[in-house]
């Protein structure tokens, strides 16, 4: 999972994207208001944790422009703010949760899981596609039940394959999921053809062609 952290408490940034990081997820940062707003025009998340007192403006306001783009990530509101109040408002302009400082990071961490759970995996641990299923808790990939063996990079491309299926992915944008900031300095994504291609030969001859070429554009992963 990609996630951007926007929080200007830099010891707090640091320590919730470490503590995200150990279950293999990328966590992206930003430290004031402008650095957030970029980042959301030019990426997507599949979780943003949002402080709403942010250095040079309001994470309020953050999410009003993702609602209003209708963007898919999911939000989990974290402030010093506890009035019922602030948790209402939040909550009522479209956060997922809203938690508040000081708080455990395994806490943040169960609630995050609930979201995706809630958004992206049908309200399961287990997503599934066809004969394909992901165990998003142990991190593991079934084809008719039986276990493959995926590095950490080949399970996420088929973690994102399948929660986007029948999109078409460019390159770039597979690039920027799966590596977060560093895509940005490639001089192309050539490798990426790689990692399909791996995939592809951990699966089965049927399910390896879900994952279709779109000439000129990226790949599709479809049953159609």
């Amino acid at each position: 999972m990609k996630y951007l952290i926007a929080e200007d408490e830099f010891d707090l940034q640091k320590s919730i994207a470490n503590y995200l990081s150990r279950e293999a997820n990328i966590c992206e940062t930003a430290s004031d208001f402008i650095e957030a707003s970029e980042k959301l025009d030019l990426y997507e998340y599949d979780i943003i944790i949002l402080d709403i007192n942010l250095i040079s403006g309001s994470g309020l306001d953050l999410l009003k422009t993702l609602k209003a783009h209708n963007k898919k990530s999911g939000v989990i509101i974290i402030s010093a703010n506890n009035s019922l109040e602030n948790k209402l408002e939040g909550l009522d302009l479209g956060a997922d949760d809203y938690i508040t400082k000081p708080f455990h990071l395994a806490e943040l961490n169960s609630r995050i899981k609930a979201v995706l759970r809630r958004g992206k995996f049908g309200g399961d641990d287990f997503i599934r596609f066809e004969e394909i299923r992901l165990d998003t808790q142990a991190r593991t990939a079934y084809v008719d039940n039986r276990p493959i063996s995926l590095t950490r990079k080949e399970y996420d491309l088929l973690l994102f394959f399948i929660t986007n299926q029948d999109r078409v992915l460019s390159k770039a944008i597979i690039a920027e999921h799966l590596w977060g900031d560093d895509s940005d300095m490639l001089d192309n994504f050539d490798f990426i053809y790689v990692h399909i291609n791996n995939l592809r030969k951990k699966l089965t001859s049927k399910t390896a062609k879900y994952i279709q070429t779109a000439y000129g554009s990226g790949y599709k992963f479809t049953a159609n």
